[in-house]
């Protein structure tokens, strides 16, 4: 191996291990996915809330709180009191309210409210202990071309939790050989304007990778250029805890191939390989 090629392989490394301790300092914030307590579906009936202040309801895409005296509940630093009204909030959107440490996370998933207390003092967040990873390897990262479709897809999607649907725009699909094999990914619009997030299983799923889902967030160039690196492909919060509320992929999504590549199972999901 040549001095170059040696030097080009530290870099991609080095790379991609300042990105992950970047991805694992994200997951581990005080009041990130880990640091969920409790996950509530609200309905039209009044009704108090293990981990949260008040008493909750949601009717007519408002979302209602009643907070009682002696109890504490922040909404941009200002006290709420009484009955508050919230909403209505768009899908996938949410609000942050504040009650002493926790956070209390007032969201649309499926076309349902929900709530979900964030606590820093988690057991699942305090003892944390980072996500393994295949050492990075550059075969996996491949260039791709994203191609539109004449009009967005609107596509449905299952979710890790049972009685909920996601629906997503797909603009395109994204196309690439890996393995000898040509392949296809549909993708979705990313959090970040112009880029677009693929949600995939492939032959370690339920072996060394999480079975569910993983994920992927890419840009393409102007002309459709793309470059998929898979040693960056990451765990959806699912993969850490049943309190959330992740899209599973397309069934066109499925590789038939092994992406030996990316955030394997979670130490914490380990008894269900």
């Amino acid at each position: 191996m040549s001095t170059h090629t040696e030097t080009a392989l530290e870099a991609f490394e080095d790379e991609w291990q300042e990105w992950h301790a970047a991805h694992e300092r994200h997951r581990a914030h005080p009041h990130g996915i880990l640091a969920v307590t409790h996950l509530h579906w609200l309905t039209a009936e009044p009704t108090p809330l293990d981990g949260a202040p008040g008493t909750w309801s949601a009717e007519a895409d408002v979302v209602r709180v009643v907070v009682e005296p002696g109890e504490s509940l922040l909404q941009d630093g200002v006290e709420l009191s009484g009955s508050v009204e919230l909403g209505p909030i768009e899908e996938r959107g949410g609000i942050n309210l504040v009650s002493g440490d926790t956070v209390i996370e007032v969201a649309k998933r499926g076309g349902e409210y929900i709530v979900r207390p964030r606590n820093p003092e988690n057991p699942l967040l305090q003892e944390y202990q980072g996500t393994p990873a295949y050492t990075p390897n550059a075969a996996f990262a491949v260039a791709g071309t994203f191609v539109p479709f004449e009009t967005p897809r609107e596509t449905t999607v299952g979710a890790a939790v049972e009685g909920i649907q996601h629906v997503y725009q797909a603009p395109g699909e994204i196309r690439f050989k890996l393995a000898g094999q040509e392949l296809a990914l549909t993708a979705f619009n990313g959090y970040a304007p112009g880029s677009l997030s693929v949600l995939f299983t492939d032959q370690t799923s339920g072996r060394t990778t999480y079975a569910a889902n993983r994920s992927l967030s890419v840009t393409p160039a102007s002309d459709g250029s793309v470059q998929l690196d898979f040693n960056r492909a990451v765990n959806l919060p699912c993969a850490y805890t049943d309190l959330a509320t992740c899209p599973l992929p397309p069934a066109e999504n499925r590789l038939p191939v092994a992406i030996e590549a990316g955030e394997k199972i979670p130490y914490e999901r380990q008894d269900q390989k």
